[in-house]
């Protein structure tokens, strides 16, 4: 007897596909309050001419450039950001499905392209109008305003900056330096150099003058090269070059610094700031770029 009565059928049983199934409707199945309903609804209101008119032509049966922009944004919403990740995201996800309104999936060539060539080309008024649209939503209050300063992790030239603290302390040790090394050439040389305990630059030209003159009047050659013995007036002048290139070094970098603690050699507008995760902790050193000069009035925003 058997235990399994069999009711209906299994048309399906020795298919290699499933049987189709309603509904085909990708809207019935996405939630009300889904954010990708919003994302389009606040595309659609947008004035999207200046986009259009990187175009030359646009193609029929495929994605329009408003619909790749709705892929772009929510993409980057689910931190999804390289080309083929988003053509797979078109293939697999049924809210990228969505907002293609049922035109095919874009390569991940096509995707690259709106990206670099048409999106780049108008973002700055695309982020300015989402501005307004948000100030005009009530979404932000325009009370304040606050200008990005994002942190960006540098993993090249991590050495190539400069601390104010470092260059304060070495510019007094040198300071200390020079004082005893002006002492020492008007004993031995019988000049007099006023400084009244206070050395610059200008004074140690000065000098350099003086011990040019010493030179001159007592006729000394100065010897370069191997096996050559120097006077100790050629190797006061030679010290003297080192210390004034050095002092001439410092103050540059003062000069830099400005109201600031740090900058970096590759771009002295950068500033370098702790994260969360600082490999300095650590003992290495790895610095963050904070972007905060030539910020475009674009990208403020408004809280």
């Amino acid at each position: 007897m058997r235990l399994n009565k069999i009711i209906q059928r299994d048309y399906t049983s020795f298919s290699l596909y499933y049987q189709i199934k309603l509904p085909l409707d990708l809207e019935i199945s996405i939630p009300s309050d889904d954010p990708v309903r919003l994302v389009s609804a606040f595309v659609e209101e947008m004035d999207l001419s200046e986009l259009y008119k990187t175009y030359g032509r646009i193609r029929k049966n495929q994605a329009t450039p408003r619909q790749m922009l709705k892929l772009v944004i929510y993409a980057s919403m689910n931190r999804i950001y390289s080309s083929r990740d988003i053509r797979k995201a078109c293939k697999r996800d049924i809210n990228f499905m969505y907002l293609l309104e049922g035109m095919p999936a874009p390569d991940h060539a096509t995707i690259a392209r709106f990206i670099s060539l048409h999106f780049s080309a108008c973002a700055k008024v695309l982020l300015a109008q989402m501005s307004d649209l948000l100030y005009l939503l009530s979404e932000i209050s325009g009370k304040t305003i606050f200008i990005d300063g994002t942190k960006i992790e540098s993993a090249a030239n991590k050495y190539t900056f400069v601390w104010k603290r470092a260059i304060t302390k070495n510019q007094a040790r040198l300071y200390t330096k020079l004082t005893s090394f002006v002492a020492e050439c008007e004993e031995l040389y019988g000049i007099r150099t006023v400084y009244h305990d206070q050395i610059s630059i200008h004074t140690l030209k000065r000098l350099k003058k003086q011990l040019c003159r010493v030179k001159v009047q007592e006729g000394i050659v100065f010897v370069h090269g191997i096996g050559r013995r120097k006077t100790q007036l050629q190797k006061s002048l030679e010290q003297l070059d080192q210390y004034l290139e050095k002092l001439k070094e410092y103050t540059k970098k003062l000069y830099t610094l400005g109201d600031r603690n740090s900058y970096s050699k590759t771009d002295p507008d950068a500033t370098f700031m702790r994260m969360k995760e600082d490999a300095m902790l650590n003992g290495q050193l790895k610095p963050a770029y904070n972007i905060q000069h030539g910020v475009d009035s674009e990208y403020i925003t408004w809280i």
